[in-house]
Formats: C-alpha cells, structure tokens, sequence
C-alpha cells in the first residue's frame, strides 16, 4: 500500500512517516517503479508500535531498539540459541514495565488535572457576580 493509506490507516502524518523511515524505524518494503514508497502489513504494525511507544515518552532509540529485539525473536522463530532468545525476552520484558509504569504516571497526572479543573469550576460556581 502506498503512504497516504498507511497514513490514513495509522492515522500519523505524511511527514512523520517520512521522519520514522528517515531514523531508519520504519523502512518501506519497496518502491513502485514511478518511486512511491509501498509499505506491507508489517510495515504498519511497526508503524503503530512506534506511534503507541511516542506519548509515552520514548525516545527513537528506545523505539529502535524494541524494533530490533521483536523483529530478532520474529525472523528467528524458535530456531534462537535459548540465551538469546532469553535475552531479547528479558528486553521486551523491560519495555512492558516501563510502558505500564508510564501509564500510570499519565494516570496519576490526569487525575491531578482533573482535580485542579474541577476545583477551578468549583471556585467559578462559587464566585459571587457583581
């Protein structure tokens, strides 16, 4: 499929899908013969680790790195040495960890958020108007 459908379908910009294949994130799986970048299913799924890893804060090589360690332990299959396959594990493992601990710190912000809303609304509901 070309750009603007994965666009359409990860709902990420143009540009960003540009800015991941020029990091080297995501990397189109061919060209049409006029150039046009065709990306495969797998290309997206990739896509959408990335766009889920960004609002929580992950850097590119933080992204780059759990991208290598899920593609090592796909392309590999149960063929990997049990160490290494024990060791990639333990690198996704990480990144799970990290992901929920960030989410509940997004939890424990919202929360805070509300909270300072709701009490702005409290303080406008009981303002007395001249």
């Amino acid at each position: 499929m070309q750009i603007g459908e994965v666009a359409a379908r990860t709902v990420l910009s143009l540009r960003t899908i540009r800015h991941y294949e020029e990091t080297g994130l995501v990397v189109p799986s061919a060209r049409s013969q006029g150039g046009f970048r065709l990306y495969t299913e797998a290309d997206v799924a990739r896509l959408m680790v990335v766009r889920r890893m960004k609002p929580l804060g992950f850097t590119l090589d933080e992204m780059r790195d759990l991208l290598e360690a899920t593609d090592r332990l796909d392309r590999a299959g149960g063929q990997l040495p049990a160490d290494e396959r024990e060791r990639l594990l333990e690198r996704v493992r990480t990144y799970e960890r990290a992901a929920r601990q960030r989410v509940a710190d997004l939890r424990t912000q919202l929360a805070r958020a509300e909270e300072f809303a709701a009490a702005l609304a409290d303080r406008l509901g009981s303002a007395t108007v001249p």
